[in-house]
């Protein structure tokens, strides 16, 4: 039917037009809309590979125009306050307010639905305390940290420049410098932006070594330890795997890497740059042990831990092995869940790799304890963490600190648009377009960040006393309850089970972690 349409301008509609512009000279501005409507057609239907257009010449193209936009489309006018993805508008809006210092109270109700199976909620006391601010700061480094480091319970998630512009690097940092919390630099390299607000550093090291890395792409002990003596570098994280795309190196086409992020990368200009799945500097468990000890001793002493996201269980069964049997503890391990943020990951490895982070949470949790190693080895929790009940949630479960990446960008300006993998970000956060960058005013989203950071943490504290508890370390497992199946709901300590202290070194291991505790080995994966 198209088609036919389509002859009949090519042989009814042109004629007739100028046969309209010979009587009437006027109508020769039909022109303006018939010859394009044909050679469009007369393209759609001889050169097009795409079958609706082939089939539906210029009409086409208006299913393509509306799928283009489909995403807005969806944000703006389909999805309800509580049914968005990765965040809905309901948390979105929370952040917004909270970084530009507005109301953030809410009328009339919830719009959650309580019953939903799957809603987390806690009990509320009759005996409310007041939370102390010292709760909102713990020290990270363990009995083999010579530097600890008093850090923020919230702080910047990994976030590399080059996945970020250099103005949302830079008001991050500022964020931090001015709330007295880190930043984490992602696997991408300290860069000069990370550095030039003066906010505190946790320094990424991934499997790329990226601002550490040898010409062939090995571990440059020497750039390590010159950046890792720096004031400013509070700790190091050895990045094992990525909850977006755990056991996923990456390319950086060569198109992206121009003389700065080769500079800052430590790699050659405008060739593809490989991060590879898996590190080379160490191999295995016992391995990862030594290397932490190598990073400590060549950073004067610092805090030295490493990020994965739960796999097989065995494997970081395998990890607390190591620790046993080297004596060498990390100081810090980040819990990094399968529902975290990228800026691009593969479809798959996104929806279908990984385990959640509240149960990758339990289980780390549980090992430190089994192995009698939970009180010496900080957990940070990362992986969509927005709100101060988010956080008590984490921290029931096990965590003492918590990392936030896209709430931290929401605060910089971020709307969600999912647009970071195509540089085309419209806030200038998620792009290496400088023109679209400078739309990040650095002294305004600083105080953003600021403001975000310090409301979420009261928030948190607020939530805390309300349910009659003074310190983080009175929260437990009972307090997160979760809605379950025929309208019934169960505390997290019913649905999981939790270890006691060394309950994994006896000869009565716990059914559960029975068999993964026996096949984990502390000389490989």
């Amino acid at each position: 039917m198209v088609r036919k349409i389509y002859y009949a301008v090519v042989f009814l509609g042109l004629p007739l037009t100028l046969l309209l512009g010979w009587l009437w000279s006027p109508a020769y501005w039909l022109l303006v809309i018939v010859i394009p409507y044909i050679l469009i057609g007369f393209y759609d239907i001889t050169t097009t590979r795409h079958n609706v257009l082939n089939n539906y010449p210029v009409l086409g193209h208006f299913r393509y125009m509306l799928e283009f936009v489909s995403p807005e489309i969806r944000q703006y006018f389909v999805e309800t306050n509580a049914s968005g993805r990765p965040f809905n508008r309901i948390t979105r809006a929370l952040v917004y307010s909270r970084a530009k210092g507005q109301q953030d109270t809410q009328a009339f109700g919830t719009q959650y639905d309580l019953d939903e199976v799957g809603y987390l909620r806690s009990n509320h006391s009759l005996a409310p305390k007041i939370v102390d601010e010292s709760e909102e700061r713990i020290m990270l480094g363990g009995p083999q940290c010579d530097k600890p480091y008093n850090a923020s319970r919230l702080n910047v998630s990994a976030m590399s420049f080059g996945a970020l512009s250099h103005t949302a690097i830079r008001a991050l940092n500022g964020g931090a410098k001015d709330g007295g919390f880190a930043h984490n630099t992602g696997e991408g390299g300290l860069s000069p932006y990370h550095l030039a607000e003066g906010g505190d550093i946790i320094w990424q090291i991934g499997t790329g070594y990226f601002g550490c890395r040898t010409p062939e792409g090995g571990f440059d002990k020497d750039k390590f330890a010159e950046k890792a003596q720096k004031d400013v570098v509070k700790a190091i994280e050895i990045k094992l795997s990525q909850g977006a795309k755990p056991s996923h190196g990456g390319v950086l086409p060569a198109v992206k890497v121009d003389e700065e992020i080769a500079e800052i990368r430590g790699v050659e200009p405008h060739k593809d740059v490989i991060s590879p799945p898996a590190h080379s500097a160490f191999d295995g468990p016992t391995g990862l042990m030594h290397y932490v000890q190598h990073l400590r001793e060549m950073s004067g002493g610092k805090p030295i831990g490493f990020k994965l996201c739960i796999g097989n269980r065995h494997e970081f069964m395998a990890i607390c092995k190591a620790m046993l049997e080297t004596g060498i503890l990390p100081d810090f391990i980040t819990v990094d869940g399968a529902e975290g943020g990228t800026g691009a990951a593969p479809v798959e490895f996104t929806n279908r790799l990984g385990v959640p982070l509240n149960e990758a949470l339990i289980f780390v949790h549980n090992c430190l304890k089994g192995v009698g190693l939970r009180d010496k080895i900080r957990i940070i929790s990362s992986g969509k963490v927005a709100t101060g009940y988010d956080m008590i949630e984490k921290f029931a479960l096990g965590a003492d600190m918590c990392n936030s990446a896209r709430a931290m960008l929401f605060a910089v300006g971020c709307i969600q648009s999912l647009h970071c993998n195509t540089n085309m970000c419209p806030t200038g956060i998620a792009t290496q377009d400088k023109a679209r960058a400078r739309a990040v005013n650095v002294p305004q989203k600083r105080q953003r960040v600021h403001r975000y950071h310090d409301a979420t943490l009261e928030s948190f504290r607020e939530i805390l006393g309300a349910m009659g508890r003074e310190k983080v370390s009175d929260l437990h497992p009972g307090d997160v309850r979760r809605r379950v199946a025929n309208e019934r709901e169960k505390s997290i300590a019913e649905i999981y089970t939790f270890l006691e202290d060394g309950a994994l070194l006896g000869e009565n291991v716990p059914e559960e972690f029975a068999a993964d505790w026996e096949r984990a080995s502390a000389n490989n994966f």
